[in-house]
């Protein structure tokens, strides 16, 4: 086990509070007064498309930035300078690998560790702690340049574990990575709920955030749009249904938009050739966009229908899909 902290955060309670929280980089405003909580022990996703303000939301929490005005409470004090002993409470595991790859994984963990105060007996438990908890106790002693994207992902993972945070900022941790490791990073995220953790998680995988979250807090030009659990914003959706249409040569112009005008259509969007419509009846909705393409002389290669689901939510309520600039 890795060791516990000195502090501990109210069980129950909020343990991160962001109030107003506002951030311009010269005439760019890219942070427009967001709020949101995360309660103990529950996990939180972060979703917004590039250049929504996540990033720089999610380093203002962590301390890496400074916001220009509002306030990030740490389990109902403000979060101050460098030197706050409240910041040791968060653990981050950033997007972008924090490894020395001419060091071992053991030797990198206790450079972490040195970072956080451990040292001796209590580093080793710890280090112990992490590499178990990452799968690669048998890879300790090996250089990070030998391992594959996965397991550094992983040990990245453990370094933020280390000092054993209430926190933990999780950076889109899966970029990258095969599908077992990144079952292998799920399992231990489970694990760390199961152990009470609060989590802030990121993705541009939506249905990572279905699977790991307890409730979605979706940002779009600086600012909160929709706070609620995966259930809660699909009963927003005017439609519970889709239909996914190929299209052979699709043509310029505005015609999306007259689609979405019609009645019974909730939502359309056009990404390359691929047509997403979202319908509040499937029958009727489908039979009357299929008439309307045919008149255009719009061709369909392929017609696929499904369920509303969270990446429907995310395009209704932002019009971009995640990872639109």
């Amino acid at each position: 086990m890795i060791p516990k902290g000195a502090l501990s955060l109210k069980a129950g309670g909020s343990v991160l509070e962001l109030h107003d929280i506002r951030k311009s980089y010269g005439a760019h405003q890219a942070v427009k007064g967001i709020s949101f909580a995360i309660r103990s022990g529950e996990t939180l996703g972060l979703l917004g498309p590039n250049g929504a303000g996540k990033t720089t939301t999610v380093s203002i929490i962590a301390g890496l930035i400074s916001p220009d005005s509002g306030d990030v409470q740490l389990d109902g004090h403000s979060l101050g300078g460098d030197t706050d002993p409240l910041k040791a409470r968060i653990g981050l595991v950033p997007q972008d690998l924090a490894l020395f790859e001419d060091l071992s994984a053991r030797d990198n963990l206790a450079v972490f560790g040195a970072l956080y105060g451990l040292k001796g007996p209590s580093l080793d438990r710890a280090a112990a702690g992490a590499l178990s908890f990452a799968g690669l106790v048998d890879r300790a002693k090996d250089k990070v340049k030998t391992f594959s994207g996965g397991m550094k992902r992983r040990l990245n993972l453990a370094g933020a574990l280390l000092h054993d945070p209430d926190l933990i900022i999780l950076d889109e941790p899966t970029v990258g990575v095969d599908p077992q490791s990144r079952n292998a990073i799920f399992e231990g995220l489970e694990a760390l709920r199961a152990r009470g953790k609060t989590l802030l998680y990121t993705t541009h995988y939506m249905e990572e955030a279905e699977r790991l979250c307890d409730r979605i807090v979706i940002v779009d030009h600086g600012e909160v749009i929709a706070d609620d659990t995966v259930a809660g914003l699909t009963r927003r959706l005017p439609m519970r249904n889709l239909l996914r249409l190929e299209l052979e040569d699709p043509p310029a112009g505005a015609w999306v938009e007259e689609l979405a005008a019609l009645p019974g259509i909730a939502s359309a969007h056009l990404e390359s050739a691929l047509l997403t419509i979202g319908l509040a009846e499937l029958g009727p909705g489908s039979a009357a966009v299929l008439s309307w393409l045919t008149v255009r002389r719009i061709a369909v290669s392929h017609a696929s229908t499904e369920r509303a689901d969270l990446e429907t939510v995310f395009l209704a309520l932002t019009g971009r899909t995640l990872r639109d600039e």
